[in-house]
């Protein structure tokens, strides 16, 4: 075989890379589902368990994003254990657990009782299952990335690694897009009343998949040779706590930004700009749609000059033009398709820093601890500044007035993570992964 066809057939992704490839990303598409359909439904959800005798609409929303932001809390307990777990046992069996539980989670969810049928027990069995989200959705992200990156053919870490941010959105777009389509063949009455359990019941069919595709896989290959890189951190304690937080502040930008314009777009434009529900839920749509366009390309552009300068362009792209894009919004000379435009570049910005964010990540630990290490960062980072962003920002608009809160939030943390993200080695991402 000649030289060119050995280089062809490194880079050529075999039938198992595939499948690992699909049975690492399926979960994180039924995690991230039910994720959007909280977000998009945050409002009918806050009415049938959080609102009370005597409460307003928006002192039932901030607890709804209460309850949405502790699932985010038992996130980093999540990463610890099955991170450990995947470390140790294995990323297969890890993951058909974590699937299991959030699969379980989310259906039940759809089968609770209101608040007008048990009263102040609805919103605490509401949490109690969000929490066992969050630690499922811990578990899921260190243990998908460790195998898809691990998995990975030569040059083509990037765009694996972005697979699992492309189903984080096409599961934010699958739940936004079957709340839009509930609220729009449904009338309000039937929606508030029953519509909002039918999302969550669909986790079902969606988990049984997931777990048939993880069953059937084995465990990532060895590396044939020790690490030789310089970047990764060693496995000893402080050396991975330095780790995580470096990698927290690479990719605190991605998480905020993420979550203000793909999750709590529609309860803002709601709340603060007094669209519609449907209105709302397109807004939302279009957003997620430019997240997930971007999200491959970007990791494969990645693969070719570098993790650095893609999630830098993203990062300062949403830094400079949050605002901007957030006046768009707000303007009532603003054209429909001018408004459409700025959520589709909103969320294509957020996507140049998710596609090479995972394979980033993977690159910053050693197999021994990868699970645990990236999968903690992310997990911190997503339970600081996504789990937070819905209540901190509800909260702010409510205290100050300022409807563009929103925009300071998401370009104040890309700009801190555009600091960390200039530490990034220029090469790294065509080393080998240990």
């Amino acid at each position: 075989m000649s030289p060119l066809e050995l280089r062809s057939a490194a880079v050529r992704p075999s039938s198992t890379s595939r499948r690992a490839l699909l049975a690492g990303s399926v979960g994180n598409l039924v995690e991230w589902y039910e994720f959007g359909v909280y977000g998009s439904l945050a409002t009918v959800i806050a009415a049938n368990f959080f609102r009370y005798e005597g409460s307003s609409g928006a002192e039932a929303l901030v607890a709804a994003y209460a309850s949405f932001a502790l699932a985010f809390f038992f996130r980093p307990v999540g990463a610890v254990v099955f991170g450990r777990l995947g470390d140790r046992l294995g990323r297969r069996p890890t993951l058909i657990v974590v699937v299991g539980l959030m699969t379980l989670a989310t259906a039940m969810i759809g089968l609770l009782p209101t608040r007008a049928a048990i009263g102040a027990a609805a919103p605490w069995l509401l949490t109690v299952l969000r929490a066992l989200q969050g630690l499922s959705a811990g578990g899921e992200f260190g243990g998908a990335v460790s195998l898809m990156t691990e998995y990975a053919t030569v040059g083509r870490r990037g765009l694996y690694g972005a697979w699992q941010s492309f189903t984080v959105a096409l599961g934010l777009l699958t739940g936004a897009g079957t709340a839009a389509a509930l609220a729009s063949a449904l009338p309000a009455e039937a929606l508030n009343s029953w519509g909002w359990r039918v999302p969550f019941l669909l986790a079902l069919p969606l988990g049984a998949v997931a777990l048939w595709l993880r069953t059937a896989l084995d465990e990532p290959p060895l590396p044939p040779a020790p690490a030789t890189r310089t970047d990764m951190a060693p496995a000893g304690p402080r050396e991975l706590a330095r780790a995580v937080v470096l990698g927290i502040g690479r990719i605190m930008g991605w998480s905020a930004a993420g979550y203000t314009f793909l999750v709590v777009l529609p309860s803002y434009l709601q709340a603060a700009l007094g669209a519609s529900l449907r209105e709302a839920l397109f807004a939302t749509a279009l957003a997620n749609a430019g997240f997930a366009a971007s999200i491959l390309p970007a990791g494969a552009l990645s693969d070719r000059i570098g993790r650095r300068p893609v999630m830098l362009g993203g990062a300062l792209g949403v830094t400079v033009l949050a605002l901007p894009l957030l006046h768009l919004l707000q303007s009532p000379s603003s054209s429909p398709w001018s408004r459409g435009g700025a959520v589709l570049l909103a969320g294509a910005l957020v996507g140049l820093m998710a596609g090479p964010g995972p394979a980033m990540l993977a690159e910053m630990f050693p197999r021994r601890v990868r699970c645990t290490g990236l999968g903690l960062a992310y997990a911190l980072a997503n339970a600081v500044f996504s789990g937070c962003a819905g209540l901190v920002i509800t909260a702010l608009i409510a205290w100050t007035g300022d409807t563009a809160v929103p925009a300071y939030y998401a370009a104040g943390t890309c700009a801190l993570s555009c600091c960390a993200l200039l530490s990034l080695r220029g090469r790294g991402h065509r080393e080998p992964l240990g």
